[in-house]
């Protein structure tokens, strides 16, 4: 099931369990995961995309390991909130991974997410090469808390 908004995901999903944040880029696929209460969300790996059913197979094993109960893709819009192609090729992975499982699937805007994933890896002092090994997870777990923040904000306001 796709939801289009944080509200129909909130009300698609159970009130507990953790979420996966995904960063699908072309060449690799950041994941991150939140705690079970959906406090915090901690980035775990990069998965070296291959095609589709390798890479939805690799996830949704993830998924289930980690008692995931929904999923969250970034949506790289461009800066003026408009969709490109880069949108219409998470769309149709949203798609098509909704056809493998029967997990919530929503989106989060996550511009300037590995922007803000670069910033912070450099006032870790990262290395270059550390950055680039890293970045793609640390951009899903900035994507994975924005939906954590809206979810509670949600929640608080009923």
């Amino acid at each position: 099931m796709i939801c289009e908004t944080p509200e129909e995901f909130v009300a698609a999903i159970p009130d507990m369990g953790a979420l996966a944040g995904l960063d699908l880029g072309t060449v690799t696929i950041g994941v991150a995961v939140s705690d079970v209460l959906r406090s915090v969300a901690t980035p775990l790996e990069t998965i070296k995309r291959k095609k589709f059913g390798v890479d939805a197979a690799k996830l949704l094993d993830l998924t289930t390991h980690r008692l995931v109960t929904g999923l969250v893709l970034g949506l790289p819009r461009n800066m003026d909130g408009s969709e490109g192609p880069r949108c219409q090729a998470t769309r149709a992975f949203a798609r098509n991974l909704e056809r493998l499982t029967p997990l919530p699937i929503t989106f989060w805007d996550e511009r300037l997410s590995t922007v803000a994933a670069e910033r912070a890896l450099l006032e870790a002092d990262t290395s270059r090469k550390r950055r680039a090994e890293v970045i793609d997870h640390v951009a899903a777990g900035y994507i994975l808390q924005g939906m954590l923040d809206r979810m509670a904000h949600i929640k608080a306001n009923g």
